[in-house]
Order: structure tokens, then sequence, then C-alpha cells
């Protein structure tokens, strides 16, 4: 079983118990291993440069430091390269022990938890657009470079998804808006040393991203051809049930610009005090009565009032998870090396908030 952090004898590697003893590793992608092996192979020999007057060998620990910088050279200069771990998890400590050196940061758990990978799966993408949105407001100069590097990389990924796939791309308009009046601020302040890296990449990227919002503004539904039932076809009780089952005032008004009968149902007083009653507690829109000109209480407007008051809650097919005996943050698909008996009972889910806050110091 590896060790969960850094090994204290040999800080930067990943120590693997094999059939002839602990042997380290580095947690980069498999594509690169040839690379590394020969990187490897080059700290174990001795290089001697050809002048025969002024000959130099160089010992192993110089061999290994150019090897080290080599690597370290090939990743920098790859703008567009981002570091792949075999783990899908990270191991969450906030003080230094013997063991581990340092703690945990934002922007490595960034990098560890695969969200490159995460937004191809429906189920977590609503989570990881959530989760940078988050970072956008707040934590944007709390990542390390390699860190916003791989945020803009998966953000990229983001943005061509929705437009080969028109999934969601409400949620990734609010995404980008709040990227861009963030880096609009950060930009200013740039003399103040709130941004890692030069300038003119920065302004690059605010660049991108306006690209970004006009490609999403200019983006076209593709029109399904009709081969049979269409969901005008389907009877009211079904659409009706269809209407129940959105979380977000925003979707079903969306909806109800479909046909005149799809409005007629979204309008609904029921529908919008299920929604409200979902949400937010009694004696919070209480508090907020709005009635309408009948003297009934105007629940659509209701909504959308508290939703300025109080967050709503959010639903997600699929979230990190955190397990209180091992401190350790994974999808739970994945699983993580648990040593408790039971792993089940210690498993917690992670909402984008909760992510944040556990690494604030």
């Amino acid at each position: 079983m590896p060790f969960l952090g850094q090994d204290w004898r040999s800080p930067g590697w990943r120590w693997v118990k094999t059939e002839d003893g602990w042997k380290r590793c580095e947690p980069f992608s498999p594509a690169r291993e040839d690379g590394n092996n020969q990187l490897n192979d080059l700290s174990h020999t001795v290089i001697i440069t050809g002048d025969d007057e002024n000959e130099e060998v160089y010992n192993t620990e110089d061999c290994e430091f150019a090897a080290k910088k080599r690597k370290k050279d090939h990743f920098r200069n790859n703008t567009d390269s981002q570091c792949f771990y075999r783990e899908k998890w990270i191991y969450v400590h906030k003080e230094s022990t013997k063991e581990r050196h340092g703690y945990c940061t934002l922007g490595e758990a960034f990098n560890r938890l695969d969200f490159s990978s995460a937004i191809q799966d429906i189920r977590r993408f609503n989570y990881v657009v959530k989760l940078l949105q988050l970072i956008a407001k707040s934590q944007l100069t709390s990542l390390s470079g390699a860190a916003q590097k791989n945020y803009f990389n998966i953000l990229d990924k983001i943005v061509q998804k929705v437009m080969e796939d028109q999934y969601n791309p409400r949620l990734i308009k609010d995404l980008l808006q709040d990227l861009s009046s963030t880096l609009c601020i950060l930009i200013r302040g740039v003399g103040k040393s709130v941004l890692v890296g030069n300038i003119n990449i920065w302004i690059c990227r605010l660049e991108t991203i306006l690209l970004w919002q006009q490609q999403l503004k200019n983006l076209q539904m593709n029109k399904q051809v009709n081969n049979g039932l269409t969901l005008s076809d389907l009877p009211l009780h079904m659409l009706n049930n269809i209407l129940y089952r959105f979380s977000d005032g925003w979707d079903i008004i969306t909806l109800g610009q479909v046909t005149p009968t799809l409005y007629m149902l979204s309008e609904d007083r029921q529908l919008w005090k299920k929604l409200c009653q979902y949400h937010f507690a009694e004696k919070q829109f209480c508090r907020h009565l709005i009635p309408s000109e009948k003297g009934h209480i105007d629940w659509k407007l209701m909504y959308f009032a508290l939703q300025k008051y109080y967050p709503i809650k959010e639903q997600y097919g699929d979230t990190l998870h955190f397990c209180r005996h091992c401190s350790i943050l994974f999808w739970k698909d994945t699983g993580h090396p648990c040593t408790a008996s039971d792993p089940n009972t210690c498993l917690m889910p992670v909402s984008p908030q909760h992510f944040i806050d556990l690494f604030k110091f």
C-alpha cells in the first residue's frame, strides 16, 4: 500500500511497496513515463564531457539534479500540459507532521481530483461548474500557477462541451460573467502582486473569456428532427409531472416558453408554492409574503424574492466525498485506501462551498 503523501525521507516522491521492496515513482501520466524513465536512467549514470583536456565527471547527485531540472523545464514550457495522478483522491491535512511537510492547498486539491474527466460525466458536470464559479468569485488568487493553468484548461473543455452538446449554457454564462468581473478587478490591482504570472497572460485570458461569452451568446440550439411523438403530444398530467421535477425556477420559465400549454402549466400557483416549500423554511417565506391583486399569495414572485435573501438547496447527481476516518477527499466511485472497519459510515458528501471551506486556514 502506498503512503498517503510525501515520504519525509525523500520529499517529492511517492513510495510503493513491491515484491523487491519499497520503490519510488512519480505521479505523472503514463504517457510521459517513457520520457521520465530516460531522465531517471540519466540520473544514475556518470556524464563525461567531450574535450579530453577539460574533462569533467559529474557525480550521481549532480546528474539527479539535472534530471529533475529538465523535467521541470519540460512541464513549464508546455503551456497546455496538465499533471495527471494515478490516485484520484487527496489527503486533507492542515498542519505539518514528521511524515508530511506543509499542508494541503486548494490548488493541490484542484490538480489531484481529476476535474477534467469529471466534466464528461453528466452527474458531475453541474458540481464542477459550481465549484469553478465559487473559485472565480473569491479563491482565484489562492491557486498556484499550475492550478490556475489547470483551471483555465478545464474551463476551455467545459465551454467546448457546451458548444457541442448545448448542455446548460445558462450555467456557463453565469460562470464566465463572474470570472470576467473578478479578473477585471484583479488586473487593476496587479501592482499589488495579487496574480501569479505576467500581466499579459491574464489580459489574454480575459480576452479569451470575452470570446467564449460571445460564442455562447451566438449559440444556436440544434433543431430535432420530428420522427414521432414530441413533448407537446404528451398528456397534461405527464407534462405537469415533468414541471414538478424541476428544482430551479428559471428552468420552469424556460420550459414554459416552448408551447402555450406548457406556459399555462408553468404559471400554476401550486407548482410555485411547492418550489418555495422545497427550498425555503416556512418562517422564511412568511416574512416576505407578496399578495397578488386578487388577494392570494403570488408564489412565483415569492420564489425569486426569497432567492435574493436565502441560499437555495443545491442538487447534484454526484459529489465529492470526505472520509472522516482517513481525512481523504475523493470521488465515491474511484474509492480510496480506507482503513476503517465500515468505510460507508465514515463518508460525508461535500458541497462545492464545503470544498472551498476545507482549504481555508
